[in-house]
């Protein structure tokens, strides 16, 4: 491989991601070996896999081979108690550690209602037609990481479980700033979500990020709304939004919620970005946001668009080939536009498998 080419390494994880990764894997190489990108492309164990085989969800040479790559592509993760595995464990190989160790606090989640599937929300096409719209979700503090935390048991023998819901400004001052560069490059707008109503570091959230847009940002179009408002515009009229920065909490649920306006869960891609470093190198993960779905695991059912589109992301943030990422997005459209469904938006018409929809994507990349 050249010296100037992206490591990107596949982290398949648990449940479907390794049948999306699949399709994942064989669309990067469509574009390195037929676009000639210079992409470097390694494949590790992490989840339920290494832990079958090494007896630990991170094993060393895949933390290694993560050190060393420009952006990790990773499938899914979900691991029971059935599993068997001790919970220290699952904690000390899980997603959030591996979000935290890179660093990557700015989590975007674009959802844009693709014509081809109005039908495919539960809300009226009146509702979702036109809606274009990102959460920047701050990933790596806020109550996921906060400390202490626990379950503890009284003197009584009362249990109390415990998390700690912490941020600083510094931790929202950048995630912050991101979301309003995002807004420049789109419709100049950023909606600052909180429940400042009721909790402090809700508030210091609204005032941390007033305080950056009036230093830095004053040409950017700011609303602050509560979180509970928020899931209900979200519904009502989300065609309101442009850019939705909120915490980390928050951002999980409401872009799930937001997930409905695409049809399905299996539709939504999303990347996580670290700061730039002194070289210019930024830390990047690009996942699907759905889960490890152990019930239609190894079926060959799911959906491989959210993963696909995640890669699509990559192609825009990491290699910087924005017409790349665009040619993909239309390929994308096209196969769903020609009806082609998987199980999850097909509505109970007939439905292809992931495997199918893959080789729709590819003979879609063919032709463009």
């Amino acid at each position: 491989m050249p010296t100037n080419s992206y490591r990107l390494v596949i982290l398949p994880g648990d449940g479907i991601g390794l049948e999306v990764m699949a399709e994942v894997r064989r669309i990067t190489e469509w574009f390195r070996d037929k676009r000639k990108l210079p992409i470097e492309l390694s494949q590790r164990r992490f989840g339920l896999e290494a832990w079958e085989a090494d007896r630990t969800l991170m094993p060393d040479e895949t933390w290694q081979e993560i050190q060393r790559a420009d952006a990790v592509l990773f499938g899914a993760s979900g691991l029971s108690e059935a599993s068997g595995i001790p919970r220290e464990e699952r904690r000390k190989g899980s997603l959030l550690r591996l979000r935290k160790a890179l660093d990557v606090f700015a989590n975007l989640r674009p959802i844009k209602a693709n014509p081809a599937l109005l039908d495919a929300s539960s809300l009226r096409r009146e509702i979702v037609e036109g809606v274009d719209l990102v959460f920047v979700r701050e990933l790596t503090a806020g109550v996921y990481f906060g400390e202490p935390r626990g379950v503890e048991t009284l003197a009584d023998g009362t249990r109390v479980g415990l998390n700690t819901h912490r941020y600083t400004s510094h931790e929202i001052e950048r995630v912050a700033r991101a979301a309003f560069e995002l807004a420049r490059t789109r419709r100049n707008k950023v909606h600052s979500v909180e429940k400042g109503n009721v909790m402090e570091a809700g508030l210091l959230w609204r005032e941390v990020v007033q305080e950056v847009h009036d230093r830095l940002y004053r040409d950017v179009e700011l609303h602050h709304m509560l979180a509970d408002n928020c899931a209900m515009q979200l519904i009502r009229a989300p065609k309101q939004f442009d850019v939705i920065v909120t915490d980390n909490l928050f951002g999980d649920i409401l872009s799930d919620c937001g997930a409905m306006i695409t049809g399905s869960l299996g539709m939504l891609p999303s990347a996580s970005l670290s700061a730039r470093d002194d070289s210019g190198r930024r830390r990047a993960l690009f996942e699907p946001i759905h889960g490890s779905a152990p019930d239609i695991a190894g079926k060959g059912i799911a959906n491989p668009l959210a993963a696909i589109a995640s890669f699509g992301m990559c192609l825009k943030e990491t290699l910087e080939q924005p017409d790349e990422a665009d040619r993909l997005d239309r390929a994308i459209g096209s196969v769903l536009t020609a009806g082609l469904r998987t199980a999850d938006i097909a509505l109970g018409k007939p439905s292809v498998s992931t495997r199918a929809m893959g080789d729709a994507v590819i003979a879609a990349l063919e032709k463009a």
